[in-house]
């Protein structure tokens, strides 16, 4: 029903916007037959709309994987370099959040380890929207930040690394099957900055996928049940992404070349000193307006990364 729901939007997105340009097509008919130059305003900005739409469209054709339609799953974490990475981790995630907020998606934040002396360690965020998976997939691998350290007392400037990883929203029974036997489910007590914040009851839970290896947790919720829940989404968000992957890898075996998302692959410098600039090192895209990307601008990156993958990094089916 999701996927007929999909596909009739899409329809109706193309058979609009058909109406639009044949609108306009009249319109510049009458005026012609007419010799009504007063319509010509009003035909320019018809144009203009069938042209935003075409080119809004012809874009979501390059998001055709399997799973580009669904919501998003994306987890950060700190590289070394302790509360000065930390600190970066934050900036990233509100970055991806105001990114939502200004796209209409909601968002959550469904787990978070904060540092000991500050920043966050990692966090794990729910974006929920059509096409999120799609676009923040074009996000995932390493972040570098150059910048002079607010954490150092003589001012120098410091290097930060966050891997991101994006995964895609999935449900268990229709897009992955998990044996119960396969699972081993720990619970413990949330930690928290001590006094009414920490939990006095076992309300954190940790699952492992024994056949894998795989690990998630989670402890932001208040009850067992909505920690498991969360947990066990990400577990399906997390295994459906290692399937992808493995197929990938056979992909890359037959076609070459392959650079995975992990530690020494940054995608993206964000440079703060001694000049300001955001540079992608796949697609060479960048800008000098770094306060409005860690504000949330980052569709120029994304649209940039999206189209030069074309062929060449298209997920298996």
């Amino acid at each position: 029903m999701r996927k007929l729901a999909g596909l009739k939007s899409e329809i109706n997105a193309w058979e609009s916007l058909d109406r639009k340009a044949r609108s306009a097509e009249e319109l510049l008919e009458l005026s012609a037959a007419e010799g009504d130059a007063s319509l010509l305003e009003t035909l320019a900005e018809e144009v203009d709309v069938v042209r935003d739409t075409l080119d809004d469209l012809e874009f979501k054709l390059v998001l055709s994987g399997k799973f580009d339609r669904r919501s998003a799953i994306i987890a950060i974490h700190a590289g070394a370099g302790g509360v000065e990475s930390q600190d970066w981790v934050g900036m990233l995630m509100r970055m991806y959040l105001r990114w939502a907020e200004n796209r209409g998606y909601k968002s959550d934040v469904m787990d978070i380890s904060h540092g000991e002396e500050g920043g966050v360690k990692s966090a794990v965020v729910g974006i929920s929207g059509d096409f999120a998976y799609g676009y923040l997939k074009a996000e995932r691998g390493v972040h570098r930040l150059v910048r002079l350290s607010p954490f150092d007392a003589d001012h120098a400037r410091h290097t930060s690394f966050a891997l991101l990883e994006a995964l895609p929203e999935v449900e268990e029974g229709v897009d992955v099957t998990i044996d119960p036997n396969d699972l081993r489910i720990d619970v413990f007590r949330a930690g928290g900055a001590g006094g009414q914040s920490v939990q006095k009851n076992s309300t954190a839970v940790r699952i492992i996928h024994i056949p894998t290896g795989i690990q998630v947790s989670c402890q932001n919720e208040r009850s067992q049940y909505q920690n498991k829940t969360i947990a066990m989404k990400i577990l399906l968000a997390r295994l459906t992404e290692r399937e992808t992957q493995l197929r990938s890898q056979e992909v890359a075996k037959i076609k070459g070349d392959h650079i995975s998302a992990e530690w020494g692959n940054q995608i993206r410098s964000y440079v703060l000193h001694p000049y300001q600039m955001v540079k992608d090192h796949r697609t060479s895209f960048e800008t000098s307006r770094a306060e409005a990307v860690l504000d949330g601008e980052i569709d120029g990156f994304i649209s940039a990364y999206l189209k030069h993958s074309v062929g060449d990094n298209a997920e298996p089916d």
